[in-house]
């Protein structure tokens, strides 16, 4: 074997044995801490910024409906995907134990809803418009079957898929291979639609639209997507915000501080 097929050779397999590693990546996060002690149905803090507005209970039994929303606007302005509120007749945003507050469907894009409330969470910036690079690691916090949880995954592509949701036509939506999510959380992302896609700096790429459970593949709106979304309610796109960066190490403790903080937030749809 001459010396250029030996490092032809030597390459090749150097990629296989990276691409096997890839596919093995494995990158779980810790359970999150238990819920702050509260009482479901007391009274708003008078600090919190949603005293002012209207609040409903928010039971298990009351719920049609559950997804994950997250802040673009300090004064109440959340993206969520819109098959979560699609035909609902009272949304609110789950802001304490057993509360929550009234929002208002401002417009929706695609598979992509522009919610607003009265008083807000401080807003997630959103990435520069740019391409992402391959492999490219992301984190969705959430609330995946209604409890507090994220996962990680990697950039594949872009793929034409059908997102839930009445008369939805496949679209180009981004695909990422899970790698990791919160230790313990077995099955179905379901929850988690409407979480945001954040890159290692903490700013938003897309909108978590759809996963498949049997392929280990996340769907989520293009960054293209969810600007178009926003400009068509009439809402500026937030700046890229300051954040503390996202690793494999400490995506969960952010991500519970994230939605401690409401900037992710459960959106749900209540009966009646």
């Amino acid at each position: 074997m001459g010396l250029r097929q030996g490092l032809v050779y030597a390459g090749l397999v150097a990629a296989i044995l990276a691409a096997a590693l890839w596919r093995r990546e494995r990158a779980d996060a810790p359970p999150p801490p238990p819920p702050m002690p509260g009482v479901a149905n007391l009274p708003l803090s008078p600090s919190s910024p949603f005293t002012r507005a209207r609040t409903a209970s928010v039971s298990p039994g009351a719920e049609t409906a559950a997804g994950t929303a997250f802040s673009v606007g300090d004064g109440g302005v959340w993206l969520t995907a819109r098959h979560v509120v699609d035909s609902c007749g009272q949304i609110a945003i789950v802001v304490a134990e057993g509360r929550g507050v009234a929002a208002r469907l401002r417009a929706s894009r695609g598979d992509i809803a522009v919610l607003t409330t009265q008083g807000g969470a401080p807003s997630l910036g959103l990435a520069p418009a740019r391409g992402l690079a391959g492999g490219q690691l992301v984190f969705l916090p959430g609330f995946p079957q209604g409890r507090p949880g994220e996962a990680a995954a990697r950039f594949l592509g872009t793929q034409n898929v059908r997102a839930p949701g009445r008369g939805q036509r496949p679209q180009a939506l981004l695909a990422w291979a899970e790698v990791g999510r919160t230790s313990g959380l077995k099955g179905e992302l379901a929850g988690l639609s409407g979480a945001p896609v954040l890159d290692g700096g903490g700013q938003v790429v897309g909108v978590t639209l759809a996963w498949s459970p049997r392929r280990g593949r996340i769907y989520s709106s293009t960054p293209g997507d969810l600007r178009a979304a926003l400009a068509f309610a009439g809402v500026a796109a937030p700046s890229p915000a300051a954040s503390e960066p996202l690793t494999p190490d400490n995506y969960g403790r952010v991500a519970d501080r994230l939605r401690r903080g409401l900037q992710v937030a459960r959106v749900v749809c209540l009966a009646g």
